[in-house]
């Protein structure tokens, strides 16, 4: 509390211009701004997100680590899920009296907490994410795997210090996770994502897009220990091939949404083995892969994903795509949109005939600038130089 120039005493709430007064008392319910200790079971109870104050200027950065400690101390044993997305002021000392206090918290997610290097567990902790948080290395992994035995999801993307010994701990600890984000962690090879393959075999959904160093050996684990994958993002994982895919889609047969996205080596041959064993298939996306032909588009179409499920392809700079292609995904009456961009065998006819079948698909395709002939009589004629149809 304190007084103001005429003496009236204001809670630490109201301490903003008129303004920002005006932003919280429309925000935040009555009770909250006239006995401030209430303000933390209101975050614990709704879940918000303290950067939805900040934001609004209800909180300032540099209060925030303070914030944390203080809805840890006052609701410790109500919080159960809590958002402290891209608050930069959180940091380790922060996070520890959190995680000493609140023991009950199942849902943590400290994304853009840049200034995160370790932390420890919590006992209930099924859903954590601490995505860009690019200080984080294996040993405060260590620390929060061995106290979190239950986790379900955890989201690590732009975690670029992570090498192979911080995934042997989350395989050795966490046998009920089911979603797993790697996206750009640069570093992790084979040899982790192995023995996280042969310690959680309930793993449904893996993100190692711009993994670069991983192989075959990925998919060949895959295949082998998590059988009820559903969602595999690998996009540019150049060293992938059709031999690896063969074996995950001959046992991964639950599989819905596939970014193969530049694995420049695969062909028709993954095409033919995903039509054959992945009756389940939602989402496929292709693009950049250079050695995909019509044949390839063929049996997908003519597969048994076709007819009721498959929803989207992505086929963008797939230069040996033709219109034969858009002629044999015509009877996908799932299909709701195709990506074509800069396909240069794919006409407008091929387009036009694709939609008197599908009429409510949404294609989206570049078609380059039509050169315009020699002015005639010095007059200016216009021309299109694109086109794209939705």
């Amino acid at each position: 509390m304190r007084r103001d120039v005429n003496g009236v005493t204001k809670s630490r709430f109201e301490m903003f211009s008129n303004s920002d007064e005006a932003v919280i008392n429309k925000k935040l319910p009555k009770e909250l701004l006239l006995r401030p200790g209430m303000f933390w079971l209101w975050m614990a109870v709704t879940g918000s997100e303290l950067t939805y104050l900040i934001s609004r200027g209800i909180l300032r950065y540099n209060y925030v680590g303070r914030v944390v400690e203080n809805i840890s101390k006052r609701c410790g044993g109500f919080l159960r899920k809590l958002s402290l997305r891209g608050c930069l002021g959180v940091g380790d000392n922060a996070l520890r009296t959190f995680a000493q206090n609140c023991r009950n918290i199942e849902v943590l997610n400290l994304n853009g907490c840049t200034k995160t290097t370790d932390a420890e567990g919590c006992p209930l902790l099924e859903q954590l994410n601490i995505s860009w948080c690019d200080q984080v290395t294996k040993d405060g992994i260590q620390a929060l795997v061995r106290g979190c035995g239950g986790l379900k999801a955890l989201f690590l993307k732009g975690c670029t210090q992570l090498e192979d010994e911080a995934l042997k701990y989350i395989g050795a600890h966490c046998p009920e996770l089911v979603t797993l984000n790697l996206q750009t962690c640069l570093q992790i090879t084979d040899e982790g994502l192995i023995t996280i393959c042969r310690g959680c075999h309930k793993l449904q959904s893996l993100c190692a897009s711009g993994c670069s160093n991983i192989t075959d050996a990925i998919l060949n684990a895959l295949g082998q220990n998590c059988p009820r994958l559903r969602i595999l993002e690998v996009a540019r994982c150049s060293q992938l091939t059709d031999v690896g895919f063969t074996t995950l889609a001959r046992n991964c047969h639950e599989l819905e949404k596939m970014d193969l996205e530049e694995c420049v080596q695969i062909t028709d041959s993954t095409l033919i083995q995903l039509s054959i064993h992945c009756p389940r298939l939602q989402v496929l996306s292709l693009s950049h892969c250079e050695l995909i032909t019509d044949d390839g588009i063929r049996h997908l179409g003519n597969g048994a994903c076709a007819h009721d499920q498959l929803e989207v392809i992505e086929l963008d700079n797939c230069p040996l795509i033709t219109d034969a292609s858009l002629e044999h995904l015509k009877s996908c009456h799932s299909l709701e949109r195709i990506e074509l961009y800069d396909c240069q065998q794919i006409t407008r006819a091929g387009i036009k005939r694709l939609r008197t079948h599908l009429p409510n698909i949404k294609v989206h395709a570049y078609f380059a600038p039509v050169t315009p002939p020699p002015s005639v009589g010095g007059s200016r004629q216009r021309f299109c130089r694109c086109c794209i149809i939705l």
